[in-house]
């Protein structure tokens, strides 16, 4: 039987030999006989690596351990632990060993080694695109990655991970792998993520704590809450908010005294797939207290006055928090008084010198070093406005001592201009101790200000549409430079603004601005002038103005109208006293109202202005102060102006009734009206007539105070409070308060087609509620059809919360209450009796159309002479409001 087998082997070359968990293969020469029961030994020959494609394969023949040259016994361990080692590298689905030939003592061997399939595609399925994206960014498994167990298990381990951090503890995960017919040895892998539903916490347990309770110890975790009845509290178990919120605890530990409080252990007890509890073991310690504060080392200020700007007193709960806000972090700690007068190279240390029982004793280690001025001011990131209107702002420059106050007013400048984003401004102060210098180097984001607005709206009972373009980055300096029409020249911080605003033939605006806010390019004093021209078309008849329009057919009537048009000049500076937050604004305008057949707007009493043309020359003065961080979405500051618009007192100048017409002009009138008149409509037309005499040069004196604070309340939560009043009076007492630039009170406060009026919007009412209603309503004889007030006030206070400040939108929300009223004269004026509304609105602020607006109000209160015009309402607003 042994003789059969040999003479099989010598004749065809089979497979020789069978290893554990390799196959007997064929041999390609003659070998001579292998008895199992007493390995030989050989010399390798060659060792060989077949069916890789993608892997070195000089690298595998080292991984085997088997050298040429090196001798092993065959059959024996050699080869076994050979193939163990190509299984370890987890890279193939199949191993085969050979023997080419033996010749002699020397063997010649080949490996061949099937490589695990590579990834030809791969498809996350289950979760949305940002938590694709997300996990696609952390996991290494990419095309053309070998698909090994090991990558599969590191895979599902770290998806389950990511998604049990943010709650998800029952997070299944799939492989599906599908051969690809494009390649060989390819598949397309899918993973199937199942998230399930977050984990809920059933209960927040503490232990070790005396002190304080568990609700209170719960209050002070702000992301991790337990399930309750409170829907705007979230119960669901993140673990990275978990994990901030044991540093809240130890925060609030050590601001109420606790130093050595520790968390000593956190566990969670899953109740269900949906509930979890959490235990949370603390260790309270003692509380500690402030005792002896010294100071040393301090050479440029006393120990009172550094004491002083401390603000921590003997007997005070030891509070390191608060420590370091008072030394380093607020806007007036102690290091502030050293930063402000150019030490920059300042520090002041701490020191525990002595604890005893509950009490601590410091010393403020003062170094002060030397003073550092500044050398270099480096600006990057403007890539359209030109430098020197960014270093004009600046309240820092080169040879001055360093000044953190300047750096912060610089700051704030910079993002009033309105040219830059303000969230991303970044000084970044460069020292050079050896020097005793410093540069500073602001990083802006230039941001799309110029804004183009194409809209229509519904105002005024009317819908209009609005063309109008604002370059607030203008350069007239360089109009004749053809390079830099792209699409206008800019880079000189001017503003030019073209508007025009129209529903067809009963409606027209149109302006034009232009503001200079460096005017002689050496102190900032700014220059503006404004033109712009109004008419309005007189309703007819048959369709009522007031009764609602319900046909647009012979609405309004070409040879009855109002027509304003106007010019004005202003000069502005800043001012240093009391503080350089002030501002003098002065102006100087005219305004001619030319008034046919119109009966909208104008009345004296019960009588109507309807014809004339009028005249107004003004001059208008605002002192203000603004310390707002910022325009679009400020958090802290104020913003106060009082101004007043005067007329010159014309009719102190003349004859006591000198608009009283004479017998032969009331003849002259008479005569040329209609033979068919009544008396009763000759009277009306003298009356008319008188009234245009008598207003033919309008007088007036307007008074306006506002007020806005800006508090910071967590956060970006911003209360923003308002408050502004109104009145407007006259000189002489026989003529009474003018017709003309009084105030209309209600609805969102644009005032489409509003001439020779102030509109002051009031959310929760109709627009102009407050003073636009018309004649037969149920009103005293004092107001009846009166269409403007001569004094009003308003209250708001609104709570601001940003969904985003980026330089693409800024957007906020925002809860309100508002309160105001008008006043015909100060006899029935009460700042108190207010018309209340409460409501929830939205502010979108995109640099290419401005500020937008829809707010819902509810007016509380009925007006009296006007009821119905409250309730629930829906404004719209464009451009900032005050």
């Amino acid at each position: 039987m042994k003789t059969a087998i040999w003479r099989k082997v010598f004749t065809y070359p089979i497979l020789l030999v069978t290893f554990l968990n390799f196959n007997i293969l064929k041999a390609q020469n003659t070998t001579p006989k292998i008895n199992y029961n007493n390995p030989k030994e050989y010399v390798v020959g060659d060792l060989k690596i077949d069916g890789v494609e993608f892997l070195d394969k000089s690298v595998l023949a080292g991984i085997s351990g088997i050298k040429i040259g090196s001798v092993i016994n065959v059959p024996g361990d050699d080869i076994s632990r050979m193939i163990d080692k190509y299984w370890t590298q987890g890279l193939f689905s199949d191993i085969k060993v050979y023997v080419d030939s033996i010749s002699g003592r020397q063997i010649y061997l080949r490996v061949y080694l099937k490589e695990r399939p590579r990834v030809a595609s791969i498809t996350i399925e289950g979760i949305n695109k940002s938590e694709r994206e997300d996990i696609q960014e952390m996991l290494e498994l990419r095309r053309g990655s070998q698909v090994t167990e090991e990558l599969l298990n590191n895979t599902d381990l770290l998806i389950k991970k990511h998604f049990i951090e943010k709650g998800f503890f029952n997070t299944e995960v799939e492989f599906i792998q599908e051969s690809d017919t494009t390649y060989q040895n390819r598949v397309n892998l899918v993973v199937k993520v199942d998230k399930n539903a977050r984990v809920k916490i059933e209960e927040i347990v503490f232990k070790g704590n005396e002190v304080f309770s568990d609700k209170r110890l719960r209050r002070a975790m702000k992301n991790t809450k337990k399930k309750n009845l409170n829907i705007f509290k979230g119960s669901k178990y993140i673990e990275a908010d978990f994990k901030e919120d044991k540093q809240s605890l130890l925060t609030f530990y050590n601001k109420n005294g606790y130093r050595d409080a520790k968390v000593l252990d956190s566990r969670i007890e899953v109740l269900t797939d949906k509930r979890i509890n959490l235990f949370i073991d603390v260790e309270e310690g003692r509380k500690y207290y402030f005792r002896n504060i010294t100071w040393v080392g301090n050479t440029k200020y006393p120990t009172e006055l550094l004491a002083a700007m401390l603000g921590i007193k003997k007997g005070d709960p030891y509070d390191q928090t608060l420590l370091e806000e008072r030394l380093l972090i607020d806007e007036d700690a102690v290091s502030s008084v050293y930063m402000d007068n150019g030490y920059l190279f300042s520090s002041i240390d701490p020191v525990e010198i002595n604890i005893e029982n509950d009490s601590i004793d410091l010393e403020m280690r003062v170094y002060e070093g030397r003073q550092a001025t500044i050398n270099e001011i480096v600006i990057k990131g403007n890539t359209k406005t030109n430098e020197h209107v960014i270093r004009r702002e600046l309240r820092t420059e080169p040879g001055e001592l360093f000044s953190k106050s300047d750096i912060i007013r610089t700051v704030r400048e910079l993002a009033s201009m309105g040219h830059f984003n303000p969230e991303t401004i970044t000084p970044n102060p460069i020292p050079n101790p050896e020097e005793g210098t410093v540069d500073i180097e602001y990083q802006l984001e230039e941001k799309a200000n110029d804004q183009l607005e194409v809209s229509g709206g519904w105002g005024g009972g009317m819908f209009v549409g609005t063309v109008g373009i604002r370059f607030s980055n203008f350069s007239t300096r360089r109009i004749f430079e053809p390079k830099a029409w792209r699409p206008v020249p800019t880079g000189d911080g001017q503003t030019l603004s073209l508007r025009a605003q129209s529903n067809g033939k009963y409606y027209q605006s149109y302006n034009m601005t232009f503001v200079e806010p460096w005017f002689g390019g050496k102190k900032p004093n700014s220059f503006s002038f404004t033109l712009f021209h109004q008419k309005i078309n007189e309703y007819s008849s048959s369709s009522s103005y007031y009764t609602g329009l319900t046909s647009f057919k012979n609405m309004y009537k070409n040879d009855e109208f109002m027509k304003i048009s106007g010019a004005s000049i202003g000069l502005g500076r800043r001012l240093s006293w009391p503080d350089d937050f002030f501002t003098l604004y002065n102006e100087l305008g005219f305004q001619r109202y030319y008034l046919k057949d119109y009966y909208e707007i104008f009345r004296v009493g019960d009588d109507l202005l309807s014809d004339g043309k009028f005249h107004s020359i003004t001059f208008k003065t605002t002192l203000s102060r603004s310390s707002t961080d910022q325009q679009i979405y400020p958090r802290r500051g104020s913003s106060f102006s009082i101004g007043l618009e005067i007329t010159p007192p014309y009719s102190l100048f003349k004859k006591d009734n000198f608009w009283q017409l004479s017998d032969g002009q009331k003849e002259a009138i008479i005569a040329s009206m209609d033979a068919s008149s009544t008396v009763a409509e000759q009277e009306e037309e003298i009356s008319n007539a008188e009234l245009a005499e008598k207003f033919k040069w309008v007088e007036h004196h307007k008074w306006t105070i506002k007020g806005e604070w800006y508090q910071r309340l967590a956060g970006d939560l911003v209360l923003m409070t308002r408050a502004q009043f109104g009145i407007k009076g006259y000189f002489n007492k026989d003529i009474g308060a003018s017709p003309f630039e009084g105030y209309q009170v209600g609805g969102d406060g644009l005032g489409y087609g509003s001439f020779g009026v102030e509109t002051i919007g009031l959310r929760g009412y109709e627009n102009y509620s407050l003073t636009y209603f018309t004649k037969g309503d149920n009103s005293t004889a004092e107001v009846n059809g009166r269409r403007y007030a001569n004094i009003y006030n308003k209250y708001t206070v609104e709570l601001r919360l940003p969904f985003t400040l980026s330089q693409s939108a800024s957007i906020y929300g925002l809860l309100f209450l508002e309160g105001g009223n008008v006043w015909y004269d100060l006899n029935t004026f009460n700042p108190f009796t207010v018309m209340r509304s409460a409501g929830v609105g939205v502010r979108a602020f995109l640099p290419m159309f401005g500020m937008l607006g829809i707010d819902w109000g509810y007016g509380f209160d009925d007006i009296p002479y006007n009821p119905g015009k409250g309730g629930p309402q829906f404004h719209f607003t464009m451009g900032q409001q005050f």
